[in-house]
């Protein structure tokens, strides 16, 4: 009788302690996935795609809101072109005056600012060789006849490597050894450096590939920390007045995703663990 007893004592006890466990369910304060919708197509520059980001925060917003992110890696004037075709459902570049000549053709619906980080220019010389002086550095390449290898694809990096040249009155034709690669920024930053050549790229993809140890990249950030050295990134849906197969739900819904708070801190935090430094810097509905 004891024993038995004792055996009904410890069930008790083990069924009590267990209730003790349970006085909520174990998935308390996580939210339920969003029930699937369908997809999101979007068009998008090889820097978004090159520094992981997008791999990072599709999951999340599949997760969050329920629709699929599939996007196309291109360079921004390709990108704003699919938009422009009605091929995609939103566009994310970086490009200002191009994405507005997007939005003033009545392609795209709005352009929001939603991060940005900056150019900066690598080569083979000491880190910081010419601090944030970009002319002096142009104009070391262009007197000195260096290897220089620009994209050469319409992108947003190289709209603004295009502009840069003829600000300080410069024209990079006259250099033989200026090249275009016609390539994306990481494949760009690959070349440049088997030919111990300087280069712009955008910082996020440069961490990428310079920290990456496969690669064993040489160069160094040479010019940094111009103003106009600030590479603003904006998204814009598609104008369903356009294209009425448009799926503007679900560009919406990106949009109101990406700008909301917890996603921009994510934002924020990204790159920081691996690079050292977050690849780009929240900023929704600002300029920098």
């Amino acid at each position: 009788m004891k024993k038995l007893l004792s055996a009904l004592l410890i069930v008790m006890m083990c069924l009590a302690l267990a209730a003790c466990g349970t006085d909520e369910p174990a998935d308390a304060g996580h939210e339920d996935p969003a029930e699937p919708k369908g997809t999101l197509l979007m068009a998008t520059t090889t820097s978004t795609d090159n520094t992981g980001l997008l791999d990072y925060l599709a999951p999340i917003f599949a997760e969050d809101t329920g629709w699929t992110l599939e996007w196309s890696s291109v360079g921004t004037g390709e990108a704003l072109a699919m938009g422009q075709n009605g091929d995609v459902d939103i566009v994310l570049v970086h490009s200002k005056a191009s994405e507005e000549e997007f939005v003033a053709g009545g392609y795209g619906v709005e352009r929001v600012p939603v991060m940005y980080n900056d150019f900066i220019i690598v080569g083979p010389e000491a880190e910081d060789t010419y601090g944030d002086d970009v002319e002096s550095c142009l104009r070391a390449v262009a007197d000195g006849q260096l290897p220089f290898v620009s994209r050469g694809d319409d992108s947003g990096t190289d709209k603004k490597e295009k502009k840069l040249w003829p600000a300080y009155e410069i024209d990079p034709a006259q250099n033989p050894n200026y090249i275009e690669s016609g390539q994306g920024m990481g494949a760009t930053i690959t070349m440049a450096d088997e030919q111990q050549a300087y280069c712009l790229t955008d910082r996020g993809t440069w961490l990428a590939n310079k920290m990456n140890a496969d690669l064993e990249i040489e160069l160094n950030i040479v010019c940094q920390g111009a103003k106009d050295l600030l590479n603003q990134y904006g998204v814009i849906a598609v104008n369903p007045e356009m294209y009425e197969d448009t799926n503007i739900e679900a560009a919406n819904a990106f949009i109101e995703w990406i700008c909301s708070e917890e996603i921009q801190t994510l934002i924020g935090q990204f790159g920081v663990e691996e690079y050292g430094q977050a690849l780009f810097t929240p900023n929704a509905g600002a300029e920098a």
